[in-house]
């Protein structure tokens, strides 16, 4: 596959779909040291690697598929490469699901933990290198849309949140659906304070609705508040969406 890939990308494209393999086939690597390690010491089942590896995989052929048309730079740069190695935290947090060993949950608060910290790096690096782009917006978004996805069901899992959790992983999705059936949906919104905020505050809910230490009142309570404002989010988007119908028709 990546062989055919490079074979068949435009010439000005090689070199960029190049680094960008290099870049996944180290996290790869890394990622596959860290599934074999977690898989012994945790005592996870043999589907465990399997799983985090389709996850990295489908997520690899979405980046080289999207790259050349949104990434207007020769290489991939350290802030899509520390992008790459969220992606790979996330897959390797994705393992987990389906998983009962006792470690489970404290292996992945640790992984979500990680995810989040690297969050503030790759938008940083992005700006002082100068090569941010729309690629690695979409990027960066799409890697927490499905870190949410992910601790949302293991938030069930665990059996600290009722299924209702589920929604908080699925509420963007349930969006670009809209969007597929309702072109109005389709139309950027614009960046905003208060959309970082509400996913990092979503994040972190999370990660404390799935903690050891958490108690099920706890983790049903948190959530429930988290989804509460994600939810008011999505809705002051399509707000925002309806007063700008009409410039949204005229272009």
């Amino acid at each position: 596959m990546p062989a055919f890939t490079l074979a068949i990308a435009r010439p000005e494209h090689r070199g960029l779909l190049r680094s960008a393999l290099l870049g996944l086939l180290a996290v790869a690597a890394a990622l596959l040291a860290a599934e074999l390690l977690g898989a012994s010491r945790l005592k996870l089942s043999a589907g465990f690697i399997p799983k985090s590896l389709l996850v990295f995989g489908a997520g690899a052929l979405l980046v080289l598929r999207d790259l050349p048309a949104h990434h207007p730079f020769p290489t991939l740069g350290p802030a899509n490469t520390v992008t790459l190695v969220r992606g790979g935290l996330v897959a390797l947090l994705a393992g987990l699901i389906g998983e009962r060993a006792p470690g489970a949950p404290t292996f992945a608060v640790a992984i979500a933990v990680a995810v989040i910290v690297l969050d503030g790096v790759d938008g940083w690096l992005a700006r002082r290198t100068g090569m941010a782009s729309r690629f690695g917006a979409r990027f960066d978004m799409e890697t927490d849309a499905v870190l949410v996805a992910v601790l949302a069901l293991l938030a069930w899992q665990f059996g600290k949140v009722a299924a209702w959790v589920l929604l908080s992983g699925l509420m963007r999705y349930l969006f670009l659906a809209a969007g597929a059936l309702i072109p109005l949906l389709r139309r950027p919104v614009p960046s905003s304070l208060r959309g970082k905020s509400i996913a990092v505050l979503q994040i972190l809910a999370l990660i404390v609705a799935i903690a050891p230490f958490s108690s099920v009142a706890l983790a049903t309570a948190v959530a429930a508040i988290a989804l509460g404002l994600l939810t008011a989010s999505f809705l002051l988007d399509v707000v925002w969406w309806v007063r700008h119908a009409d410039s949204a028709g005229g272009e």
